[in-house]
């Protein structure tokens, strides 16, 4: 930190010291708070909220790092912003690291938490820990940087994308044995190509990062992966039994909008108004106590209903406790009896780390969540049909771009078309943000008819600006979640930006489906193989498969520069 070279990068730093690990980039109200206070800049809640308010452009209640940077400088005090750097180095658990490049010798640094690195480590180790094919890997050493030599081969990441989402990757393509650079460069582009498909965003992130252990980049994709296998349960349509949480007057639909922070949330405080306690609004700040994890562990734990069944008694004896830290580890000692002391410390609990504690809670409700399904109360079941594999290709290419909000719900999370637009400007398309487009928060009245605008001005640039064929589309299909025709859209999407990502690849040179096929045939002619494809359109379901192939495709062209176009 006394070596950094430019306010800019002072301040990239600091973001990353204190919230940015997995690389989404922005930080919300509560964190502004803390990073305020952590430099000995304390201010009000109302403060903070007018800096959000005032600086937050796009109104997701958040600020982006661009945004972060306006604060240095209306702030225009060196004063303050040694109070920054000495703020990185007295905060507990964050460690600086020097990087390689011709800018972080120059003082450019990244940093990377303690306290997550030891969650992350203990969890691996405790997930894989019966794995015959990584014994030469585990268990690795929670207080030492093991964790990124141990990832180093890939093959514990490839295990760990498997556990998030079964079955991503086929066990066979990995290299197991007698490895070499070239068989272990295999296992980390496998690793980083499954995981962009279960929709980790691995943008600037390269098998040579993961190599060299890179402390940030590894935790950082390590997070996307552990949370996309802690949400995965998290979602109406693979467990009816959150329906239970419906307010008066909600639909099942209502619900199913909800991301699966937001429902966990509502979980635990659905919990918590059980138990005649209050609720909480996050999982940093309101949470310090540990007050309201003795309540909602008494709440999930297994009740002794009849005699031969197992039941699990939380004791309340540590709820009084004085001191946080005590108190905190009096809980975790209760939450340990369930099995479910995974993630936090008592200092995380205390210190209200928000990534660590959506995690504790997250497989609090995965191992009980102690929710019955509604019955006989008019609600409409149909609606609960999981996404079609389809479906979870867009979405997860989707969040693979890093699209802001993330998409957990494909129509209703493109209803407002901000993710579409986005998609746009992936491709090459300008989008006027300024003059055209819409942000929440909307107003309480006329909320869909901003949002129907934006959809009209998304179905106007696809026809008019990048030639997309969008007869018979409207915006109103979009903002009405029309589930064929906004496929349609998202399909000519992401064809045109695997023809783009093609085009990079071949030095300007433009591909087709010609192209494509013309490969196809000549990859299986060269494998013994007699079957042949003459066009998408006869052969194969276009939309699903010519995204696999154009995948399968732009991976020879980076693997093998003699195949470039």
């Amino acid at each position: 930190p006394d070596h950094i070279c430019s306010p800019q990068a002072s301040l990239q730093h600091l973001l990353s010291a204190f919230v940015d690990l997995d690389g989404n980039g922005s930080i919300c109200d509560y964190e502004l708070h803390e990073l305020f206070k952590e430099a000995n800049l304390p201010l009000p809640g109302y403060k903070v909220r007018e800096i959000i308010q005032k600086l937050d452009r796009n109104k997701d209640n958040e600020i982006s790092f661009e945004e972060f940077v306006s604060i240095f400088q209306e702030l225009k005090s060196s004063d303050i912003a040694k109070s920054f750097r000495k703020a990185i180095n007295r905060k507990e658990g964050i460690l600086a690291i020097g990087g390689t490049s011709t800018q972080s010798s120059e003082g450019t640094q990244h940093s990377f938490s303690e306290e997550e690195r030891y969650a992350f480590v203990n969890w691996i180790n405790t997930a894989l820990e019966n794995d015959p094919d990584c014994k030469h890997a585990l268990p690795m050493d929670p207080n030492s940087d093991s964790l990124f030599k141990s990832l180093g081969d890939g093959i514990v990441l490839c295990k760990m994308i498997n556990l998030s989402v079964p079955d991503t990757i086929d066990e066979r393509t990995i290299n197991k044995t007698k490895l070499t650079p070239f068989t272990i460069q295999e296992n980390l582009n496998l690793a980083l190509n499954s995981a962009s498909a279960i929709g980790c965003h691995v943008v600037n992130i390269g098998a040579l990062d993961l190599r060299e252990g890179k402390p940030h980049l590894v935790l950082g994709l390590l997070w996307q992966i552990i949370k996309i296998g802690l949400f995965a349960d998290i979602e109406l349509s693979r467990n009816e039994a959150l329906a239970a949480l419906l307010r008066d007057g909600e639909t099942l639909e209502d619900l199913m909008k909800l991301s699966p922070e937001e429902l966990l949330l509502r979980w635990a405080n659905f919990h918590l108004e059980n138990a005649g306690w209050e609720k909480i609004s996050n999982f940093s700040l309101d949470i310090k106590d540990s007050r309201a994890y003795f309540h909602l562990l008494i709440q999930i734990s297994p009740k002794c209903t009849e005699e031969d069944q197992p039941h699990t008694d939380i004791s309340m004896a540590g709820f009084s406790e004085k001191d946080d830290l005590k108190r905190a580890e009096n809980m975790l000692q209760q939450a340990d009896r369930l099995d479910c002391r995974q993630f936090v410390t008592p200092a995380d609990v205390v210190s209200g780390n928000p990534k660590l504690n959506l995690a504790f809670v997250a497989n609090l409700f995965n191992k009980y969540p102690s929710l019955t399904k509604p019955e006989g109360e008019g609600i409409d079941w149909g609606l609960l049909e999981g996404e079609t594999r389809e479906e979870g290709t867009f979405r997860n290419w989707m969040n693979s771009l890093g699209v802001n909000p993330h998409v957990n719900h494909l129509y209703g999370d493109l209803a407002d078309a901000l993710v579409i637009l986005q998609l746009y400007e992936k491709i090459k398309v300008p989008v006027d943000w300024t003059n055209k487009v819409n942000k929440p928060p909307y107003p309480k009245i006329g909320t869909n008819m901003k949002k129907l605008e934006n959809c009209n001005y998304a179905v106007d640039l696809g026809k008019m600006t990048a030639k997309f064929s969008l007869v018979g589309i409207g915006g109103q299909d979009l903002n009405d979640c029309n589930a064929t025709l906004t496929l349609a859209l998202l399909w000519q999407l992401m064809r045109r930006y695997t023809l783009n990502v093609l085009e990079d690849l071949g030095d300007g040179q433009m591909a087709n489906d010609d192209d494509i096929v013309k490969w196809v045939n000549t990859t299986l002619s060269k494998a013994g193989k007699t079957t042949k494809i003459s066009s998408f359109k006869k052969t194969i379901q276009k939309n699903h498969i010519v995204g696999f192939l154009m995948n399968l495709f732009e991976k020879s062209c980076q693997r093998t520069p003699e195949t470039k176009l």
